[in-house]
Order: structure tokens, then C-alpha cells, then sequence
């Protein structure tokens, strides 16, 4: 069972899947139905299961490239295990992994149909998305935005199974907000620490098109941009937030993601891209528990 959980990073795939549970609770200002909240969570549990696993069966022949170096980076301390990439490393086979992909997908499938058939279509995307990433690996730095979009995936489906009809403009704002998280707190970062594995295998990515003053200064406006989004999100959400939240959320951010950021963009260590990705990867947890108490309160 850890190589399976190794498979979809289950410690992060946890952590994700706070981002989602953040989305519906700004956007519906109470909490669902019993029901709905718990299907809820199977379908984001079973949705970020299957797409980690499925990163990894697609790009195993790279990162079994990987492997016959020096072996992938040990990691940050979210993805640190080390049975990382167990397909690449033979501690689970191949067919294993697609038919554990394929459990977990059917059940997002079902989930997303019950709490809103709209949902079908987001998760039928995922795995495409998912499948150009993976395969743009070698090809063009291009891929950080379609793991932006990626990202974006969940927490728009967590707001349309609790507000089927949302306003479209906010839900833009939203996606925008979260690819800019995405790029600089977890892709950007994430290829930094494993620069020397990818260059190697002759990858294509910011750190290693662009080198780091480059990439950090990209890191950097993607935060800033990342924190200005943020502070325009209550307005997707009934509830009366009010500038205390505002500022709640401005000092999340800022500890979470600008200090670390400053950090990377000052000294260009490998290091400090791992300790970015590892405060922007507690980012959503953060968010959950903010607008939590809001919604206690309220």
C-alpha cells in the first residue's frame, strides 16, 4: 500500500485537496449538506489520487531516466518518501499503477455526476491536461501554464457542486488567483529543485530555459500577482468578510509565499525553491482554516 501511496503523493494530494474545500466554503458561506460534503471529499480525494498517479505513469520512461543517473533529487519534505516515482524505481509495476488510476478515476466519475453533472466534463479534462503536461516535458517551458490550469481544476469543481450557475467573471478571477499560486509557489519551484535530474534528460523548463535569475524573478511576480488576486476574493462569497479576512488572507501569504520567495529570488539556491514549494504547499491548509472560522463565526 506505500508504494500505491507514494504513487499519488498522498501527503500532498491531502493537502491539495484543502484548496478545493477553501473554493466551496468562500463561494457557498456555510457549510453543505452532510451528504454533499462528504461525497465532496471522496470525489477530491479520488480526482487528486488519480491525477498524481497518472503524472506518474505517463512520464515513467523520463523518470526512469532519472534513475539511471544519479536518481532524482530526495525532495522537499512533502514528497521526500523514498519510494518516489515507485513504477521508475520497480517497487510497483506498471499495470498496478494504471489499474489503481483507474479505480480512483471511475469514483470521481461517479462523485462528479452526483454532485453535479456539469463536473463530468472537469474531470474528463483532467487527465488530458495532465497527459500534455507530462508529455510537454522535453518539448517547452510552455507546460507551467497548463499546470496552472491543471491546479485549477478542483477548486472549480468544488464551487460548481455547491453553486451550480456561479458568476463566471468571479470564477475567472479565481482560476487566474490560482494558476499564479501555482507557477510560483509549486511548478517553477518543484523544477528548481530537481534542475540537475532534468537537465540531464534534457528538460524543458523555466529554471533551465530561462536560468535562475530569470525563473526568480518569474517566481517573484507570480506571488505578488498571487497575494493582489487574493485580496479580491470576497467578493465570490456571501458572507460579509469584511477586511479582516483581507488581511487574514495578505498575512497567509506573505508567510507562506512572499518571505519564502524573496528568499529564492535573492539567493537562486536549490534550497530555498524546496522550502517555497514545501510553505506554499501548506498555502491552501491555511486558507481552509481561515475561512473556516469566518464561516463558524458567521
Amino acid at each position: 500500500m506505500r508504494s500505491f501511496l507514494a504513487l499519488s503523493r498522498s501527503t500532498h494530494g491531502v493537502l491539495d485537496i484543502a484548496m478545493p474545500g477553501f473554493a466551496a466554503l468562500l463561494w457557498l458561506g456555510h457549510f453543505p449538506h452532510w451528504l454533499v460534503l462528504l461525497v465532496a471529499l471522496l470525489t477530491a480525494l479520488a480526482g487528486y489520487t488519480a491525477l498524481y498517479a497518472l503524472n506518474d505513469i505517463i512520464g515513467v520512461k523520463v523518470d526512469r531516466e532519472k534513475f539511471a543517473g544519479a536518481g532524482p533529487n530526495a525532495g522537499y519534505s512533502v514528497e521526500a518518501s523514498d519510494l518516489r516515482y515507485p513504477i521508475a524505481q520497480g517497487k510497483l509495476s506498471l499495470g498496478k499503477g494504471i489499474v489503481w488510476f483507474i479505480a480512483w478515476y471511475l469514483i470521481a466519475l461517479v462523485g462528479a455526476w452526483w454532485l453535479n453533472p456539469l463536473l463530468i466534463w472537469v474531470v474528463l479534462a483532467a487527465p488530458i491536461l495532465e497527459t500534455v503536461y507530462c508529455l510537454l516535458f522535453k518539448v517547452s517551458w510552455w507546460r507551467v501554464l497548463v499546470s496552472g490550469v491543471v491546479k485549477s481544476l478542483g477548486p472549480v469543481a468544488a464551487v460548481l457542486a455547491v453553486v451550480p450557475r456561479p458568476d463566471t467573471a468571479l470564477l475567472g478571477l479565481m482560476v487566474a488567483w490560482l494558476i499564479a499560486w501555482e507557477i510560483g509557489g509549486q511548478n517553477i519551484p518543484a523544477d528548481w529543485n530537481d534542475v540537475e535530474e532534468d537537465r540531464r534528460v534534457g528538460a524543458r523548463t523555466v529554471p533551465l530555459v530561462f536560468g535562475p535569475k530569470i525563473a526568480g524573478t518569474v517566481v517573484l511576480i507570480a506571488l505578488l500577482a498571487t497575494l493582489a488576486l487574493g485580496w479580491f476574493l470576497p467578493l465570490m462569497s456571501p458572507l460579509a468578510l469584511g477586511m479582516r479576512f483581507q488581511l487574514g488572507m495578505l498575512a497567509i501569504g506573505v508567510i507562506l509565499l512572499l518571505v519564502p520567495g524573496i528568499q529564492l529570488f535573492r539567493s537562486h539556491e536549490g534550497r530555498r525553491a524546496a522550502r517555497l514549494f514545501d510553505r506554499a504547499s501548506l498555502y491552501p491548509l491555511a486558507l481552509l482554516a481561515l475561512v473556516t472560522g469566518f464561516v463558524l463565526i458567521g
